[in-house]
């Protein structure tokens, strides 16, 4: 299982639960939406009545998508009135809640969509690290919180889940393939993005230490699938086979592409910026001083964006029945619930926000 490749893994959790629980991703892409209206701004647009197109890359559920959205939807309309035609592509795997995306684009209360009938929202099951969308198509480009996630796992690593966390040779393998997707992704983006458009990318930062922020996080969990194995909750080889296809870049990775010319694939870094999230639930927890309330909040995050991908791993990968998942996914959330509000502790983590031009 060393190579799976984008969409042979699980997504997020499904039902809705990413929507709820993801509330550091949501409070990353909000810290972007300046930068975002200030693109916008600059985008040529021609004077005819084509539709406006707008893609999501990496949609997942939706929820997080509609700030921006609605950002996006709002400056536009700023520019070119209220008869234009705007068109929203959501993209993800086809694996996707695509369920719950449609319900919250159509239903949610803060859609980008109300009291605007010419706006027209579409979701696309493809993989972004293929052609999505036709060339020269595209006028903005969002991906937010979603290319952390590469298109395959390039091996196991043996001390822990999450390569970033690795002091393994294995974490080598993962920072040459994150390189390589993200060439790849920047190529797919700049063939469909028009001349005069551009395209917006929102990660996980990296401090300059080497540091994400949800290291005592990773570690616990980490501890606690070697506390299951003991256990036999989960069998030496499944625990092996769980490691994410998940792993961050530093900011001088993510512009190494445009160091020669200054210029890759035809797009120009035209902004690039390093925030600090503030850590919401420890906000919180400082006025509850309730443990047992910030330990659930880091482990709902935590099981919403992981959990589907280390199931797979369960029996070996083979068929597995709804009460063998259960049963991990309780022990997991149990035990990591404890060790968190043993250890209560702030975790702040960093926002890399990149805004891409593809020069008319």
């Amino acid at each position: 299982m060393s190579n799976q490749r984008a969409g042979s893994y699980a997504v997020m959790e499904g039902n809705g639960e990413y929507n709820k629980h993801a509330k550091l991703q949501a409070g990353g892409a909000s810290l972007a939406v300046p930068f975002l209206e200030k693109a916008i701004q600059n985008i040529t647009l021609d004077s005819s009545n084509s539709p406006i197109v707008i893609a999501d890359y990496g949609s997942s559920q939706g929820k997080n998508s509609l700030i921006p959205m609605r950002c996006a939807v709002r400056s536009l309309r700023k520019r070119v009135g209220p008869d234009r035609a705007l068109s929203v592509f959501h993209i993800d795997q086809p694996s996707n809640d695509f369920n719950s995306l449609f319900r919250v684009v159509h239903e949610d209360p803060d859609t980008y969509t109300l009291n605007d009938p010419k706006i027209y929202p579409a979701a696309v099951g493809r993989s972004f690290y293929e052609k999505v969308l036709p060339p020269e198509s595209v006028d903005l480009g969002w991906s937010a919180y979603a290319l952390m996630w590469l298109s395959r796992r390039p091996t196991l690593i043996p001390d822990h889940f999450i390569p970033f966390c690795s002091k393994s040779e294995a974490r080598n393998e993962f920072d040459l393939q994150a390189a390589k997707d993200w060439e790849a992704f920047l190529t797919l983006r700049a063939s469909e993005l028009r001349p005069g458009g551009r395209l917006m990318v929102v990660l996980p930062g990296i401090a300059e230490d080497g540091s994400v922020g949800l290291e005592p996080l990773f570690h616990h969990a980490n501890a606690v699938l070697e506390e299951m194995v003991t256990a036999g909750v989960i069998t030496s080889t499944e625990r092996s086979q769980m490691t994410l296809m998940n792993h961050l870049r530093a900011e001088r990775d993510l512009l190494s592409p445009f160091r020669r010319d200054g210029e890759f694939s035809g797009l120009v870094v035209e902004e690039c910026h390093r925030r600090v999230l503030l850590d919401s639930a420890w906000q919180d927890y400082e006025r509850s001083g309730d443990e047992q309330a910030l330990a659930a909040s880091r482990v709902f995050f935590f099981r919403t964006a992981f959990l589907p991908s280390f199931a797979c791993a369960l029996n070996q990968g083979s068929t597995k029945n709804g009460e063998t998942v259960h049963r991990f996914a309780d022990q997991l959330e149990r035990r990591l619930k404890h060790r968190l509000a043993l250890q209560p502790v702030p975790m702040h983590t960093l926002v890399q926000i990149i805004v891409f031009a593809k020069p008319t």
